[in-house]
């Protein structure tokens, strides 16, 4: 029976079983004997680690978010591990929780913590990125490489951005040559430049999904429901051709949904972004504002990763907003090339974490245009967090541009510690309140 108040259809998501599938074999990989396990990540954009016959790479973000989503207890029995060693409530609740994992032997469903064999910290201006390899590295004695991420303030200038390309692929090619020699491993260049020509179609697939999004009404799908896929083929690694072909059964199922009204909620009548990753432990807050008819479309973080930020185009249509250097046609003859393609100078794109002008005062407000939004939620994170720097001054530029902007604290997306979870939803009530709204009946 359809809820008071609903004016569209609404129907399961027909994916979601496919997803379900590709994750558990995602943790069945990591946890193979067989594997030569790393911790972190160089690139978000391609699988580079599958060019290697028996390299898997595991990144702290989805790993310490799902562990916060599935069992709290699990969580804070992980930070206190790693609290008790010293890591302070500052540092990142992604890096205590995996921390403490590995202190404590153990994962969320009892399973040995698979070994890590290397650490490769993921370079982003997030102030403890850099600092993921440290206590991996430190608990038992093994290869760290470093990526560095380039950055320079002021005009574009596309020779200096050259040469940060060049810098930044001499770093890519000494770790693969490294991992060669010391893993026994022999990196298949055809593999790579296979791997690079699925993610271009992962990429399209998953951009044409944020801008179905952005521009029907009511959305096909809520970032609740993306947020329990977006990472499959980018952070959680997949087989490149099961990438392409999940994204493409999204797309294609998203875009029919958007055709025919098939609602994500379906008495939508306020939508609202965020800035941030959610507070993985307490998702519920993405249903309890569905009373109201509220759906959120996401944020620049959560479009990043797959589909890159968006941009309107002079004809008023929606694409990507591309600063990638090479373009991505370029041939793909050597292995150089290969790496080249899949590195950007440095994070000179509208994202949550760039500190020019632009993105402290302007992005945000771009973003909720783009998806016809009505309001913004916006987290104050305390601690290990660099994203929210100037966080103020763009719920001011909101606010200025007509959009209604709440503020909530809470400690870091990945640790639950400071969340007030009945206040958050009694601001989300007085929130709504403002707008004029009052919950739907059940």
């Amino acid at each position: 029976m359809a809820n008071k108040g609903q004016l569209w259809e609404t129907r399961p998501l027909e994916f979601w079983a496919r997803a379900k599938e590709l994750r558990a074999g995602w943790q069945q990989s990591i946890e193979s004997k067989e594997q030569v396990v790393g911790q972190g990540n160089i690139l978000a954009i391609a699988d580079w680690s599958r060019a290697f016959p028996d390299v898997t790479l595991v990144e702290d973000n989805p790993a310490g978010s799902m562990i916060a989503s599935q069992s709290s207890p699990f969580a804070r029995k992980c930070r206190l591990a790693s609290e008790i060693r010293g890591w302070g409530r500052e540092i990142c609740g992604y890096q205590n929780t995996c921390w403490g994992s590995q202190f404590l032997g153990y994962q969320v469903d009892g399973s040995p913590f698979p070994e890590r064999r290397f650490v490769v910290p993921l370079p982003c201006l997030c102030d403890q990125h850099t600092k993921r390899g440290q206590q991996v590295r430190d608990y038992e004695p093994v290869p760290q490489w470093m990526m560095d991420q380039c950055v320079y303030l002021g005009p574009r200038d596309e020779a200096r951005e050259e040469a940060m390309i060049e810098h930044r692929a001499f770093s890519m090619l000494r770790q693969i040559n490294d991992i060669e020699r010391l893993f026994g491993q022999q990196f298949d260049d055809e593999k790579f430049h296979d791997l690079l020509t699925a993610y271009s179609l992962v990429d399209q697939y998953s951009r044409d999904i944020s801008v179905f999004m952005a521009n029907t009404k009511p959305t096909p799908l809520s970032i609740k429901d993306y947020y329990s896929v977006y990472t499959l083929g980018s952070l959680t690694k997949i087989d490149p051709d099961d990438a392409v072909n999940f994204w493409k059964l999204v797309r294609d199922e998203v875009a029919w949904r958007a055709e025919n009204q098939i609602a994500a909620v379906g008495n939508e009548r306020f939508r609202w972004i965020e800035a941030h990753p959610p507070s993985w432990h307490f998702l519920k807050y993405y249903r309890y504002m569905e009373q109201y008819g509220a759906v959120c479309l996401g944020s620049q973080y959560a479009h990043r990763v797959t589909a890159g930020c968006l941009e309107r185009k002079p004809d008023g249509t929606l694409d990507r907003r591309n600063m990638l250097y090479y373009p991505k046609d370029t041939p793909l003859v050597t292995r150089e090339d290969g790496v080249r393609i899949c590195l950007t100078p440095d994070v000179r794109y509208p994202h949550h974490h760039k500190m020019d002008e632009f993105i402290r005062h302007h992005a945000l407000v771009e973003f909720a245009d783009i998806f016809q939004a009505d309001g913004a939620l916006l987290a104050g994170w305390r601690c290990g967090v660099g994203c929210t720097l100037t966080r103020k001054e763009q719920a001011m530029r909101l606010r200025k541009a007509g959009y209604s902007v709440m503020f909530y604290e809470g400690s870091q997306p990945g640790d639950r510690t400071d969340l007030d979870e009945k206040r958050f939803l009694e601001q989300l009530d007085t929130w709504m309140e403002t707008q004029g709204l009052e919950k739907y009946a059940e």
